[in-house]
């Protein structure tokens, strides 16, 4: 697949996909499983999930400038059932946000596979901070507002630096710094961050910021590709969720529930990862 004016992580991760489909065998698509509507009464969801016809499963975030809006109008659930996985895979490269939504999901359905062909299976979670190890003298940056956290961390006394996109959020005050400027990571040496970067672009413009960080965890659903580029980047775990009881987690989803323990959250980091070429050798022989 040609993708050369993309940026390197979506490139990466598109032409990894076209690799694990030649090396394991083309797959289909089973179903697509959206949330809810946002203005449905009383229900809540952020994740589209993508099922191949092996049962392996693929989530991403949905709630981008009208995206799921956009896979709803789209009737992109029915569109793509018993569609090539390739063709949603393309759709990472796109500029629409529905389609780089299924793509990225596809990507994590077709890494899922292999994690299983190959015998890989990634560690537990310890914590929700991605094995950060938060320890006073700490300071501790966020991309993304995840409130639990940021409740967590001020209770242990380590102060907080959060990027945040919308002005009218920005303060500072003691011990929490909210602000738009992504050079203010550069004075923390721990870093979370949301995931989402895989899908609106900041990737790349943010991962400099993290490279006087010792610790850089990115976290969520939509975290379940190949990790390897992101490792590259100066990334030191990545904390998913692993789909454990595939048809629960389906009627879940499609529910706007909470996933419960149809998930178990895992925590992947360098040092415990074969790498992607190992993986495909090792999946390849099985």
């Amino acid at each position: 697949m040609n993708t050369p004016l993309l940026p390197p992580v979506r490139r990466w991760l598109i032409e990894a996909a076209g690799r694990i489909e030649a090396s394991l065998g083309p797959r289909r698509i089973e179903r697509v499983v959206l949330p809810p509507p946002v203005d449905a009464p009383g229900q809540m969801g952020e994740f589209c999930a993508v099922m191949l016809d092996d049962g392996s499963i693929g989530t991403a975030f949905t709630l981008l400038a009208g995206t799921l809006d956009s896979l709803h109008r789209g009737d992109l659930a029915d569109v793509f059932r018993g569609r090539p996985a390739g063709e949603l895979v393309a759709g990472y490269g796109s500029d629409d946000g529905a389609l780089r939504a299924l793509g990225l999901a596809t990507i994590n359905a077709l890494t899922r596979q292999l994690f299983e062909r190959a015998g890989f299976i990634p560690d537990d979670a310890v914590d929700s901070f991605g094995t950060l190890g938060l320890a006073t003298g700490d300071t501790l940056g966020m991309v993304g507002f995840f409130p639990p956290l940021v409740a967590k961390a001020r209770e242990l006394g380590i102060p907080l630096v959060v990027l945040e996109l919308k002005a009218e959020l920005v303060r500072e005050e003691p011990g929490l710094t909210v602000t738009l400027d992504p050079g203010r990571l550069a004075g923390c040496n721990k870093i979370i961050s949301t995931s989402t970067l895989l899908l609106n672009d900041t990737f790349e413009r943010l991962a400099p910021h993290f490279h006087a960080a010792r610790a850089v965890a990115l976290v969520g659903p939509s975290a379940g590709c190949l990790p390897d580029p992101l490792f590259a980047a100066g990334i030191t775990a990545i904390g998913g969720s692993w789909v454990v009881a595939p048809e629960a987690f389906l009627v879940r989803c499609a529910a706007g529930e909470r996933w419960g323990e149809t998930v178990r959250k895992y925590t992947l980091t360098a040092a415990r990862y074969p790498g992607f070429e190992s993986l495909l050798a090792r999946a390849c022989k099985s």
